[in-house]
């Protein structure tokens, strides 16, 4: 039901398009009504009974009226909902999270009847059904629709739905538990996080009242650069049943300025940063905390992470592959990583997952401190585990989508233990492959389990190893890709010479008979 009203409301952007609205703002155009629409459907739902929306400024104000009239009054609600009073400057609201939601708020739309047709539209939505699944999740399916349309350059601000599901599972987030994420986007970790806790809870009937708000205004904290990003995160996080402080769960701001600097440290951080370097403007990077100063914000994002954790603190961190094995700065910062927290797992994710093509992407899971002492910030990583999803995987896409069953095999090798100490063993059950577990010494002594285990996508490296042998690389593989050529197994250049040449005559062959043909035939 729930992907079927996508589709109807995603259908709308042909109106928008006639009305000469770019493709990248609709969503936004989307929203700023979808809004209205979903707090009048939902007036008597708790998650948004503190938010209802000002009289002059509701659904019914608008789906009664039509033509000019519709339009000027649509566009002086927006205004009303932005600064909190109407144009004659008489206060019509004090809420500040939709304050926050519509700031700057306004309307490209010029002709009255695209907006009459997106008003009538949205009346015709079976909303009993909706509200069944949730007034979140249909809004999280109109994100992650955006996304994966190329056009809307939305991509970069959306991690998969499946990926993070999986990370959350693994982090484990508590209630008590403060999680961040320092790049939120439209606040997919947090809200994931928020809903695995209340899965685990009863929906928080289990905790206390005192419990209870503090999930609901302080457990979450989000910071986001892009105000129409933003505008979309908090919206999502309020039809979820997250509050947060007076700015919302999301703060509008750069985490790697003084907005980041400022942010109390945390339990838990889940994050996918933008990726790029920086080039001056908003999103330059101003902190003058970091140890090792660096244009390139993941390296920037990852000391911000990993710094501002509680000792015993858990991360889980989306980051492209230059991070890993970038020298200079970036040996420092994985070196800086390494002592001050257990970079227990790290996981190789395979290409096309993200909406930016051709994007190699790992997640790093890390521990404040060491498995026995969470104060220590010297040597606290002894293992890194290593789980390949990436090689001899599909080509995932629209035709073939990512899902959860790709990440079942890493989440069962992964453990229980949210820190990343559950008892491992190297070798795991992968995509039909007949199941190895072995450990480390009878790898040694027995040939054919050490020939499985360079067949398997789940392996440990030493600290020590990681140092002398990779110079502190992360860039670790071992895994042959199956379509790929060795050049070992190459024949002698002179005979591969030959071979060319004896294609190309014959090729030439064939171009002087269709050439004979062609002239026999004139």
């Amino acid at each position: 039901m729930t992907n079927n009203i996508v589709q109807k409301l995603w259908n709308l952007c042909d109106v928008l398009r006639d009305d000469g609205i770019n493709y990248s703002d609709y969503v936004t155009e989307l929203v700023l009504l979808l809004f209205i629409k979903m707090v009048h459907e939902n007036t008597e739902a708790e998650t948004l009974d503190k938010h209802t929306l000002p009289e002059g400024c509701r659904w019914t104000d608008l789906n009664k009226l039509s033509g000019i009239n519709l339009l000027n009054d649509y566009k002086r609600i927006l205004l009303s909902l932005s600064t909190g009073k109407d144009a004659e400057g008489t206060q019509v609201h004090q809420d500040p999270l939709i304050s926050a939601i519509y700031a700057d708020a306004q309307t490209r739309l010029r002709e009255p009847r695209h907006l009459e047709q997106m008003i009538k539209t949205l009346d015709q939505i079976d909303w009993f059904s909706v509200q069944k699944d949730g007034l979140g999740d249909l809004y999280e399916g109109l994100l992650e629709k955006n996304a994966s349309e190329t056009k809307s350059g939305a991509g970069q601000y959306f991690t998969p739905r499946d990926l993070i599901d999986s990370i959350v599972r693994c982090i484990k987030p508590q209630a008590g538990e403060i999680v961040q994420d320092p790049a939120a986007g439209t606040a997919g970790f947090l809200i994931a996080a928020d809903q695995y806790i209340k899965d685990n809870t009863d929906d928080l009937y289990d905790l206390n009242d005192k419990e209870k708000n503090f999930q609901k205004s302080k457990a979450f904290i989000g910071v986001e650069l892009v105000p129409s990003t933003r505008r979309l995160a908090l919206m999502n996080c309020l039809l979820h049943g997250m509050e947060g402080d007076d700015e919302g769960v999301v703060h509008l701001g750069n985490a790697l300025g003084q907005v980041g600097a400022n942010l109390a440290k945390a339990d838990i951080i889940l994050a996918n940063p933008p990726f790029g370097t920086s080039k001056g403007g908003d999103a330059s990077i101003t902190r003058d905390d970091l140890t090792y100063p660096t244009s390139n914000k993941q390296l920037a994002f990852l000391q911000h992470i990993y710094r501002n954790l509680k000792p015993g603190g858990r991360a889980a961190v989306v980051l492209p592959d230059n991070v890993l094995f970038e020298a200079g700065v970036g040996t420092d910062v994985r070196r800086d990583l390494m002592h001050k927290c257990n970079l227990h797992t790290i996981l190789r994710l395979p290409t096309g997952i993200f909406y930016a093509a051709g994007v190699k992407t790992n997640v790093l899971f890390f521990t404040k401190g060491s498995v026995t002492d969470k104060l220590q910030d010297e040597n606290c990583t002894q293992n890194v585990w290593v789980y390949d999803l990436r090689t001899n995987m599909p080509n995932f896409g629209k035709r073939t989508p990512f899902s959860q069953q790709h990440l079942k095999p890493f989440e069962e090798v992964y453990g229980d233990k949210a820190d990343g100490t559950s008892e491992r063993v190297e070798g795991e059950y992968s995509f039909g492959a007949e199941e190895i577990a072995v450990d480390k010494q009878a790898a040694v002594e027995n040939k054919n389990v050490a020939d499985s285990l360079l067949k398997s996508r789940w392996r440990c490296f030493s600290r020590d190893w990681i140092a002398n042998t990779k110079r502190d690389s992360l860039d670790i593989s071992w895994l042959k890709d199956k379509d790929s050529v060795d050049a070992a197994d190459l024949p002698e250049p002179d005979v591969l010479a030959k071979e060319a040449k004896d294609e190309l005559t014959a090729a030439l062959g064939e171009l002087d008979e269709l050439l004979a043909a062609l002239q026999g035939a004139n």
